[in-house]
């Protein structure tokens, strides 16, 4: 599947992965503070943003996208970043296509599988009524069991389109049938990544925790950790100078 991209600037690329729910232009700000540099690539995930809708959500699905739409660009081999869902699609990308990938950075994530909410979130969204009547604030309230952070609903209620005929912008039914593959995690068969590969967590998050690091390891040897200051899971948006910090000093020497 080719998928949606946003680019920026010129020069060795680097891709942008977004997380569940979200799109290519939550990056926005990192794409703009890298483009000087960099030709900065940042995706629409299948059933996310502008890309394609279709089945299938298994990270070998996601990756394999990410590795056509890049053949596709001629921005190969690049450096990968990926937030979440979009880091676990990440590594199975590097992992899968280890030439493919030059250096490798995952944002709050690990090679495990979770234990979320977020088929409550999905049925939520997807019982929402689309009246024409239907207003943010609205959608926003209705939402407020399943998603009490209001941070959180803002972000979900971003992918909605208002109007005479509102309808969700993402692949809704689509992600609700693939949460048990997005919150789970499937080994690839494929020998380790040896590439440069750096995960960045959120100081105040707990998805990643030193017991995973083992499993880290196992397949990404040359792994670091670096954990930014002030942030939870959504680290390049609760901190941004921080986590652009740690980002352009792990690109400092890609393709230089």
């Amino acid at each position: 599947m080719i998928l949606n991209a946003i680019q920026q600037g010129e020069g060795p690329p680097v891709v942008l992965l977004h997380g569940l729910f979200g799109a290519a232009r939550n990056w926005g700000a990192m794409q703009r503070a890298l483009a000087p540099r960099f030709r900065v690539i940042a995706l629409d995930m299948r059933n996310h943003g502008a890309s394609p809708h279709a089945g299938g959500m298994r990270y070998a699905d996601l990756a394999a996208d990410v590795l056509e739409t890049l053949g596709a660009l001629d921005a190969l081999p690049a450096a990968v970043v990926g937030h979440s869902m979009g880091g676990k699609a990440a590594m199975v990308a590097a992992l899968s296509e280890p030439l493919a990938v030059g250096r490798l950075l995952v944002s709050d994530i690990a090679p495990v599988a979770y234990v979320h909410h977020n088929a409550a979130i999905a049925q939520a969204m997807r019982a929402l009524p689309l009246a024409p009547s239907l207003t943010r604030t609205e959608a926003n309230d209705a939402l407020a069991a399943a998603a009490p952070d209001p941070a959180v609903r803002a972000f979900l209620v971003s992918n909605l389109v208002l109007g005479a005929a509102p309808s969700w912008r993402i692949g809704l039914d689509e992600i609700a049938a693939g949460i048990p593959d997005l919150e789970g995690w499937e080994n690839p068969a494929f020998p380790p990544y040896n590439g440069p590969t750096l995960f960045a967590t959120g100081a105040e998050s707990d998805y990643v925790l030193p017991e995973h690091r083992t499993a880290i390891r196992a397949l990404f040897p040359r792994a670091r950790f670096v954990g930014v200051k002030g942030a939870g899971h959504w680290v390049h948006a609760d901190n941004p100078a921080g986590f652009l910090s740690v980002l352009e000093a792990f690109l400092h020497d890609w393709a230089s």
